[in-house]
């Protein structure tokens, strides 16, 4: 990433610094929005990875759905045939 680009921010945590690469023009928006809130960037850095950590837990695990119909099983003329051979059929046809 070129300097030019982006902007290196020194974040002071509680317990740990780090340093984080936001881009130039995100960082003069954030600056101004915390500005007029009154508050820092770095609080809304927080916030904002707050945000996302409790999404990221409210969300749940993930489900496939199910997705299989009635049927009989493979055909005759494909039992034992390789998972090659298998895929290399349902695309036939296809470009």
């Amino acid at each position: 990433m070129a300097a030019a680009d982006n902007a290196a921010v020194l974040i002071w945590g509680t317990h740990m610094k780090t340093t984080i690469e936001i881009s130039d023009t995100l960082l003069e928006v954030a600056r101004r929005v915390a500005r007029r809130d009154g508050t820092t960037v770095r609080s809304h850095v927080e916030q904002g990875l707050r945000q996302v950590v409790a999404q990221r837990r409210t969300r749940g695990a993930f489900k496939l759905k199910r997705a299989s119909f009635r049927g009989k099983g493979l055909q005759p003329e494909v039992a034992g045939v390789s998972w090659d051979r298998l895929r290399e059929l349902a695309y036939e046809g296809r470009s």
